[in-house]
């Protein structure tokens, strides 16, 4: 057994480690922790991390990935919501990995109100994120760190489905569409549920994303976001239907729809990031307006 599997945590230490601490995992958290060392070498494969990374793991836990990463990575920056987890990670690292402990930052903070990290800046975010912050705090860190060049998260399945899925799908809609603004999304795998503490009542999947250039768009990722956003909010309705609160009227989403080049009876599952962003482009040259009659002096961000 080389040095580094040795300073992996198995089931047996994952639950001394909690019991020590007094530590049950959260509903309110989404907590679940890794007890499977086979699983978390298996995300840092998938990450396609190096020694040139510095990762930015979110929701770190009792720092079953943590161990995993920080052999292969320049460093770690773990964020961690839960006050007795933040303050345990470092001392779990010196225990187990004293030579990798100068290599972890830890944050204790809310990864959703994040606003700046630390240096070294993350060029990957690598983590098993909390069920029910998932796509927020996805596409939050994506918006807020422009260091972040990859992603390799375990979500639940059926949310790793709706990220990665493709204009088309029964499941595409805004998670993916407002990922695909920022990067290259794909399924990356499929997690049973046997290798987490306690066990979810559901699969896990991973998502891989590479980060790129947003579509060429005079309007902002905010104005763009507002017509996904009303696109999906009654799905089957067609775009011109759907559009008609956000446009300020049913002829008027028809005029600009037109105008960018989209049928008004296509529906928002068949559109592309691209097909969005011209619509909100098409609307601001109809009268220099933001939707609902505002005049849009705003820069772009």
């Amino acid at each position: 057994m080389t040095e580094h599997e040795e300073s992996l945590l198995g089931p047996a230490q994952v639950r001394q480690l909690a019991d020590r601490l007094g530590i049950r995992p959260t509903k309110s958290w989404g907590q679940n922790f890794v007890i499977d060392k086979g699983t978390v070498r298996r995300i840092v494969r998938a990450a396609e991390v190096g020694p040139q990374d510095v990762v930015l793991e979110v929701g770190p836990g009792l720092g079953s990935l943590t161990l995993a990463l920080l052999p292969e990575v320049a460093h770690v920056t773990a964020v961690e919501i839960d006050p007795a987890l933040a303050d345990q990670l470092p001392r779990t690292v010196a225990d187990l990995a004293p030579h990798l402990v100068d290599r972890l930052t830890v944050v204790p903070a809310d990864a959703l109100r994040v606003q700046e990290l630390p240096d070294p800046q993350p060029t990957a975010l690598v983590a098993n994120l909390p069920y029910n912050v998932a796509v927020p705090v996805v596409l939050h860190l994506l918006a807020t760190v422009p260091t972040l060049q990859r992603v390799l998260v375990m979500v639940q399945l059926e949310v790793a489905e709706r990220l990665a899925a493709g204009p088309g799908s029964k499941v595409y809609g805004v998670p993916s569409v407002k990922a695909g603004w920022y990067a290259e999304v794909t399924g990356a795998g499929r997690i049973g549920r046997t290798v987490f503490w306690p066990a979810p009542n559901v699969d896990s999947g991973l998502v891989r994303m590479v980060r790129r250039d947003p579509p060429a768009a005079r309007a902002g990722r905010q104005e763009v976001f507002a017509v996904v956003d009303a696109a999906f909010a009654q799905r089957r309705k067609t775009m011109r239907a759907a559009l008609a609160g956000w446009a300020g009227g049913a002829e008027r989403a028809e005029r600009v729809l037109r105008a960018a080049g989209v049928d008004p009876r296509a529906r928002g599952e068949v559109l592309t990031v691209a097909d969005f962003a011209r619509i909100a482009d098409a609307a601001l040259d109809d009268g220099g307006q933001r939707p609902g009659g505002q005049e849009d002096r705003r820069p772009n961000p």
